[in-house]
């Protein structure tokens, strides 16, 4: 007979404390990215199922809630889970993290359901396959997308395109005429929807974009959407006989490496080049950085709210929804 894991074995394969494991268990946030990557990884080769106390073993009411999100590294997730947490204070359920990775997201949604610890689901940013949604329908187990979409699934869609066409009309509308785009080097469908409302805002203004004027980042590192893909763009752009007079980055953490490499080249924001981002990280505010707000926080509390009424009510009725973001406009654009 194989010898039964315990939170012992996962501490120990993690190095790390048996609290630790549990923080990550019960989906702390007080705990670093690289610390929860290192406990997920022992979990899963140890294929290590938490064990829920005699109360709750008892009990028919759904107790774990199982939230599979891509990474734990980026700000738009974190401040998902942030809002699922804070939301998830007022119910008596139990969390559990996965970090599905970007390569093979289904194979993770699948351990839930191999281990039989999931009462409950959110998929964050994973698109239902027909293989998954074949498993999540005979499971049976209650299911909210975020930021994706099934038609026989809850889900709560951001509206990227809206977010695209937002950030072109602000910038034409400031007075900017030579207008750039850092996009990503692996194309997402959240990449492509903010790039189509951004130039269907210039194509409803009569208004050209110059195509050299696009640039993309060298890094694949999460799809593209980091800091090290705005800095090299900028970079790009410095080899250019015009500089653009104002660039829409596809993300906040683009806009930071931007901002950073804007400043290396003794340039000034918004002085000399004007920057807006998107999501409204924390950071953002403190930066000064006009930018896209998609309301993660919101998103996380509002998917919570919608599980629970499945869990509880029994409600059949399918809740579909795309959330508009809202502009955040600061001192990094202005009106020329």
């Amino acid at each position: 007979m194989n010898k039964k894991v315990t939170i012992y074995d996962v501490a120990k394969m993690a190095d790390v404390a048996i609290s630790t494991v549990s923080r990550v268990l019960n989906g702390s946030l007080n705990v670093s990215d690289k610390t929860k990557l290192r406990v997920q990884e022992a979990i899963e080769t140890l294929n290590f199922r938490p064990q829920v106390n005699a109360r709750k073993l008892a009990s028919k009411e759904p107790q774990m809630l199982a939230v599979a999100v891509p990474s734990f590294t980026t700000p738009f997730f974190n401040e998902v889970l942030k809002g699922v947490k804070d939301e998830l204070k007022k119910t008596d359920l139990d969390i559990i993290l996965y970090n599905t990775g970007s390569k093979n997201p289904e194979k993770a949604v699948t351990n839930f359901f191999d281990r039989g610890s999931a009462d409950a689901v959110i998929l964050i940013s994973i698109d239902v396959s027909d293989s998954l949604h074949k498993q999540l329908q005979s499971s049976g187990i209650p299911t909210v997308l975020v930021n994706s979409q099934h038609n026989d699934y809850n889900y709560f869609m951001l509206n990227d395109y809206q977010g695209g066409f937002m950030a072109g009309e602000h910038l034409m509308h400031s007075g900017y005429e030579r207008i750039g785009m850092i996009s990503t080097p692996v194309k997402t469908r959240t990449s492509n929807e903010r790039e189509k409302g951004f130039k269907d805002a210039f194509k409803k203004h009569n208004k050209d974009l110059k195509k050299e004027y696009f640039i993309t980042g060298d890094t694949s590192k999460h799809a593209g959407f980091t800091e090290e893909a705005g800095f090299e763009a900028i970079n790009k752009y410095s080899n250019m006989n015009d500089f653009p007079e104002a660039i829409f980055c596809l993300n906040d953490s683009m806009a930071l490496g931007a901002l950073h490499a804007i400043s290396r080249l003794g340039l000034r924001v918004p002085r000399d080049v004007a920057i807006i981002g998107y999501d409204n990280i924390k950071l953002s505010k403190y930066l000064d950085l006009t930018t896209i707000d998609q309301q993660m926080h919101t998103i996380g509390t509002q998917a919570i709210s919608r599980l629970l009424a499945i869990i509880k009510n029994k409600d059949t009725q399918l809740f579909q929804t795309m959330i508009n973001p809202i502009l955040i406009p600061r001192g990094s654009t202005k009106n020329l």
